[in-house]
């Protein structure tokens, strides 16, 4: 069993997703808006209108800012890994360093290097030299993206692994199981909705000029592409989700419970459109979980299971076990952990006496329930339950905005080829904050991937409470505090700067 301080494992959480929520801000613009940047200029190459290419200049000018503070609120992330997280980074380094050594040296040097090319090689490189670089950046941008969601899906559902009790590490024993359904599914899902955040922006500055009656062509070449390019990737988005769903259920069911608020399992269960969670609900109670709630029947077996007469677990039936449904509970788990820990700890004791004998049945026992290693480091079994209203609300957030946001790309795209975009002054003002909403769904979109695993830093073999360093709560609430500021100031900084560019506005002839 490890020892930890529960005031410094909150400490450790919280600055983990201070850096990961502020980084998090500028990644789905830097993927969306690179994309963009290419069809922009790709069009200019193809027609030789001098407008297109005023226009790539204009947004290229603001990915480059946000491109840059960006990096830096990113490497920060990867080191606070080796910081408050070294229990972790030791038993999983030799997996998880892999994705992110292959983003570093492959996928961040190609976005960067052409990055340099693409900014300062106007008037310096061919056409086709150029516009090979602007995509070189988007390509580059989306591949580093796929390696750290790669990672991080790897958290999610561990593959590709064997756990070695001499070092207490896990190791890799093959690379490809890393390419795993939950890696496509959250690397598909993450990229096509940061392609819709990438859309709304520009939306949203070009509505702003139209309602000023500025730069008026460029604003509505620039929503003409944006809008197709936002449809296209919000239906993507819409069938990823799916996916991405449909595996969160057979994987980690508790996280798919908690997004809807289910605690009785069900068959042909609903989906909730619309709902409003019991604050005093817990396991086992009388209360109902939702003060009012509305349900389409059978989506949620349906999505689960593919099935809309299947069987969806609830928390209640993932806690204490449902035999009839094949399910075994966090209670059962927790007892086989506990095994699991204590016959490694005996096979560690007998290798140091020299007690082969024993050590041979330690370790017997331990690969019977390695398995569930990780349930035997939980206090109670209500720990592995997830924070239920968090998880709920942000999940059906992300699902409303996004129906939201599909609705303004369809107005935009009918409006702009009906030539009558600039009379729709609702529309513009709604278009002109819509940024804002896709920071929300994006930011709701991580809170769902990531508060809804939790107990867990690896699923089911290693919890967050023993993948911290052995360090004082004191040093984390210190760097908490510098890295509020650094990325307050940050932040302040890119929306300063960017909206001092957004006035100037494009180049004129």
């Amino acid at each position: 069993m490890f020892d930890f301080d529960p005031t410094m494992v909150s400490w450790a959480r919280a600055q983990f997703a201070l850096t990961a929520m502020y980084h998090w801000i500028f990644v789905p613009l830097t993927l969306g808006l690179a994309c963009l940047l290419a069809f922009f200029e790709t069009i200019y190459v193809r027609t030789g209108n001098e407008e297109w290419k005023r226009l790539t200049r204009f947004w290229m000018t603001l990915f480059a800012i946000n491109f840059a503070i960006g990096v830096a609120t990113g490497i920060i992330l990867e080191f606070e890994f080796g910081t408050n997280w070294s229990n972790y980074s030791w038993m999983v380094g030799d997996i998880f360093g892999v994705p992110l050594a292959i983003e570093g040296i492959l996928a961040f040097f190609l976005e960067a290097t052409f990055f340099a090319v693409m900014f300062f090689g106007w008037d310096r490189v061919s056409k086709g030299q150029h516009l090979f670089a602007t995509w070189m950046v988007a390509i580059g941008s989306n591949l580093s993206a796929m390696w750290i969601l790669i990672a991080n899906a790897w958290m999610q559902h561990p593959v590709g692994m064997d756990f070695n009790p001499d070092s207490a590490r896990f190791e890799m024993n093959n690379f490809f199981e890393l390419f795993s359904p939950v890696a496509f599914a959250k690397f598909t899902h993450t990229t096509s909705s940061s392609f819709m955040v990438g859309s709304l922006f520009v939306i949203a500055i070009s509505s702003f000029y139209l309602l000023k009656g500025r730069h008026i062509k460029m604003a509505k070449r620039s929503i003409l592409v944006a809008s197709v390019f936002g449809l296209l990737a919000g239906a993507f988005a819409g069938m990823t989700g799916d996916e991405s769903a449909h595996q969160v259920a057979q994987d980690q069911p508790m996280k798919l419970a908690a997004f809807e608020g289910l605690y009785e399992g069900e068959r042909q269960a609903g989906l909730v459109a619309v709902g409003l969670l019991h604050p005093a609900k817990q396991v086992g109670d009388d209360n109902d979980p939702f003060l009012f709630q509305v349900k389409i029947p059978g989506a949620l077996s349906f999505l689960a299971n593919r099935d809309l007469n299947s069987f969806v677990p609830g928390i209640k039936d993932l806690i204490v076990g449902n035999p009839q449904e094949g399910i075994v509970g966090v209670e059962n788990k927790m007892v086989r952990g506990k095994l699991a820990v204590g016959a490694l700890q005996d096979y560690k004791q007998a290798k140091k006496t020299g007690d082969a004998a024993m050590a041979a049945v330690s370790l017997q026992t331990f690969k019977q329930h390695q398995e569930v290693l990780g349930y035997g480091h939980l206090k109670e079994a209500g720990d592995a339950i997830p924070p239920v209203a968090i998880t709920f609300y942000a999940f059906h957030l992300m699902v409303m905005l996004w129906g939201l946001f599909m609705l303004l790309f369809g107005l935009f795209l009918y409006f702009t080829l009906k030539n009558s975009l600039t009379e729709q002054k609702l529309l513009l003002l709604t278009g002109s904050t819509s940024f804002i909403l896709a920071l929300m769904c994006s930011q709701a979109g991580w809170v769902v991937a990531e508060v809804g695993r939790q107990p867990w830093a690896i699923q089911g073999l290693l919890p967050v409470s023993a993948a911290t360093s052995n360090i004082t709560a004191s040093n984390v609430q210190t760097t908490f505090a510098m890295f509020c500021v650094i990325f307050t100031l940050l932040l302040i900084a890119e929306v300063k700067i960017m909206l001092k560019q957004i006035h100037i506005g494009p180049e004129e002839k």
